[in-house]
Order: structure tokens, then C-alpha cells, then sequence
């Protein structure tokens, strides 16, 4: 794993911690490390933040929830309420998504509306995966006037066995 790739993980993964610490103290009955979309984010740390969620969800499904928490409203349209954005990812071929035992992500072109980020994704059942993520910027609160959020996501390419 590439040492950059490592610390923007565990940037992520603290600021859930840290995000999940601040909850439990607030006495707020918030899922797990629920992060809301802002405008501070950029096109790689969303779809981090997406991984990461998918990679340690809960049998309550809260990191696809926090997953969804990032998906555009445009994309909403099409993968529906939470119930059935749940029943996506758990269904194949997006299944692949949860528990992965490791990702990469690569910034492969940006504007002002539109980015893609390339994926590569380590399946827990030993296969790589190649994913397009596409995201674009949205105006859904007064924290996130113009931030990235998730329109698609291509379905997973399956590379073959990790060597």
C-alpha cells in the first residue's frame, strides 16, 4: 500500500472516531460515525469515506447508510430511499463493496461540476476489482452549497484472483 493512501486512510478513519467520540458524548442517537457531506471535502475523500463505510458496515447497515448519506440526489432517483439503496449494495455485483480487505483510489479527471475516480478494490473473496465513480458537485444544505457527492458508480470489473 502506497504510504499516501495509507495516511488518507487513517485520516478518515480518525475523523470517524473522532466524529463517533463526540456523538457518544453529546448523547446524540447518531449511527456510527455519521458524516455529513460538506463543501471541505474533496472528490477522493468522498469516495473514501464511501469505502470505508462499506468496507466495516454492521449487520444494521449503518455504513451503508453513511454511504448513502453521500450519494447526489440526482443518483437517489435511481437507487431509491435507504431500503433499497441497502438491497443494492448487498445484492451482487455490489456486494463486492462490503468488508473489502483493501482499495485504491486515483483522481482520474476533475472540472468544476464533474469528477471520476478510479477504484481498485480487493474483494473478500480474493478477487480484485476495477470501479468508476462519478461525482458531482450539489447544493443540498447550508453546510454542502457546493459539495461532491456520488451521481454512479460502475459495476465492479472483475480483475481476477489478488496475486
Amino acid at each position: 500500500m502506497h504510504q499516501s493512501s495509507y495516511l488518507k486512510r487513517l485520516k478518515i478513519i480518525t475523523l470517524m472516531i473522532i466524529l463517533s467520540v463526540s456523538f457518544i458524548f453529546n448523547f446524540e442517537k447518531l449511527s456510527f460515525a455519521e458524516i455529513k457531506p460538506n463543501d471541505k471535502f474533496s472528490p477522493l475523500e468522498v469516495v473514501d469515506i464511501q469505502l470505508v463505510s462499506l468496507q466495516s458496515n454492521s449487520d444494521d447497515n449503518k455504513g451503508i447508510y453513511q454511504c448513502w448519506l453521500f450519494a447526489h440526489p440526482e443518483n437517489k432517483k435511481y437507487t431509491g430511499p435507504l431500503g433499497r439503496f441497502v438491497a443494492m449494495i448487498r445484492s451482487n455485483p455490489y456486494d463486492v463493496l462490503l468488508g473489502s480487505l483493501f482499495f485504491e483510489t486515483k483522481l482520474i479527471s476533475k472540472n468544476q461540476t464533474e469528477a471520476k475516480v478510479e477504484v481498485f478494490l480487493d474483494g473478500k473473496n480474493k478477487n480484485r476489482y476495477k470501479i468508476l465513480w462519478i461525482l458531482s458537485k450539489s447544493n443540498i444544505s447550508k453546510e454542502c452549497t457546493n459539495c461532491w457527492m456520488t451521481t454512479g458508480v460502475s459495476q465492479p470489473l472483475n480483475l481476477g484472483p489478488i496475486i
